[in-house]
């Protein structure tokens, strides 16, 4: 991970970038407000550190600057400034945390982290698995068992969204929304025509159940217990 550090307390920086590096990350550090302002456009980081109170220029404005060109570099905000509308005008500014000084390495390496982890572009998920039930989303394919189960498109997409929520209870209102792109109600049965002939198609001859009714509810995708 590639991590730019904006602060002007020169030992406080020395320290962070070596304990990054320790760390297995790759760590650049800008001493003020106009380097960091420089280096943020033309460096590709995956994180900026980005303390509050700089020379030459204050750190929220760099922000503040790189979310109004779009730029979406996670940025922890770090400051002396502790109070919740210090920590409110930070978030606000466009940082994506706020950590306050003095703080534990440990600490600010789990957010940097975790900042990474959220906005980095990952993988997109293409299978869903629940017991012995798979969907692939890229060959639009399910099986159960090993056996093909042919779906109707529209069965696809609702055993795609209880898939992608299982075990969790998925409303009617939820469905309509997502799978019939519906914001009101048409006050027909088409739910429940729908589960009626995917429960015939996952779970007819099935030992184990996995499209379950949630009386009151809605419905929920999850591998029952032997």
């Amino acid at each position: 991970m590639r991590i730019l550090i904006v602060e002007d307390d020169r030992e406080a920086a020395t320290y962070l970038v070596k304990a990054l590096k320790e760390a297995g990350h790759v760590a650049e550090h800008a001493a003020d407000g106009e380097s960091g302002a420089h280096m943020v456009t033309t460096g590709a980081y995956d994180v900026v550190v980005m303390d509050r109170m700089l020379p030459k220029r204050d750190g929220l404005s760099i922000v503040q600057e790189m979310r109004g060109r779009g730029d979406a570099t996670p940025v922890l905000v770090l400051s002396a400034l502790g109070q919740v509308d210090d920590r409110v005008d930070g978030l606000r500014a466009g940082g994506d945390d706020y950590l306050t000084k003095p703080y534990a390495f440990t600490e600010l390496l789990a957010r940097v982290e975790a900042l990474a982890r959220r906005t980095r572009p990952g993988e997109v998920e293409t299978t869903y698995r629940v017991g012995d039930l798979l969907l692939d989303r890229l060959s639009h394919t399910v099986t159960r068992a090993g056996e093909d189960v042919p779906l109707q498109p529209r069965e696809f997409r609702l055993l795609e969204y209880l898939m992608k929520n299982a075990g969790q209870v998925v409303t009617r209102t939820m469905l309509l929304e997502n799978v019939w792109d519906y914001h009101f109600d048409p006050q027909t049965n088409v739910i429940d025509v729908h589960m009626s002939r995917l429960r015939s198609k996952i779970d007819k001859g099935q030992e184990r159940p996995l499209l379950h009714t949630v009386r009151g509810a809605g419905y929920m995708v999850r591998e029952t217990p032997k």
